[in-house]
């Protein structure tokens, strides 16, 4: 029997692979638990078609990831925080107020999730924080950190 795995099988192959498989195994145990498809020419056709259209919303996604990640580089993000006179930050910059000044001087939302800080900002000064956009794109955005005037 000849089929179109939807799932990564062990042992039989992978998400997308068409495989010739014994028929009671894939009648009995892979088509009911929804682990593969029949090899139809329909099917067939229909699973190229999804597999073609993710590809193509890969490629947008990626594209649209890096856009974002030109206009993140090009602006220094200003934070203003509580600090003493030595410069050491009363509480600390975190993941939220990055993502508060990234959608208030770009328009853009991020997840707080993409932001990667090693450990919180502690200090006033420029730092320098990944966001991680897709994958395979980081953007390094500069923020400078700044004492709040009274």
């Amino acid at each position: 029997m000849k089929i179109i795995l939807i799932e990564d099988v062990q042992g039989t192959g992978k998400k997308g692979d068409t495989v010739n498989v014994r028929d009671g195994y894939g009648r009995n145990f892979l088509v009911p638990k929804g682990f593969a498809i029949p090899a139809t020419q329909g099917n067939v056709a229909r699973f190229e078609n999804i597999v073609r259209s993710v590809s193509n919303k890969k490629a947008r996604d990626f594209q649209t990831a890096e856009e974002l990640k030109t206009r993140l580089q090009e602006v220094t993000l200003t934070i203003k925080k509580k600090a003493g006179e030595d410069g050491r930050l009363f509480g600390s910059v975190t993941h939220k107020d990055i993502v508060e000044a990234v959608k208030s001087s770009t328009g853009v939302e991020i997840d707080k999730k993409s932001v990667r800080l090693e450990e919180p900002i502690k200090i006033t000064g420029g730092h320098t924080v990944v966001i991680h956009l897709q994958p395979e794109v980081n953007a390094e955005v500069r923020i400078e950190v700044e004492k709040e005037e009274a």
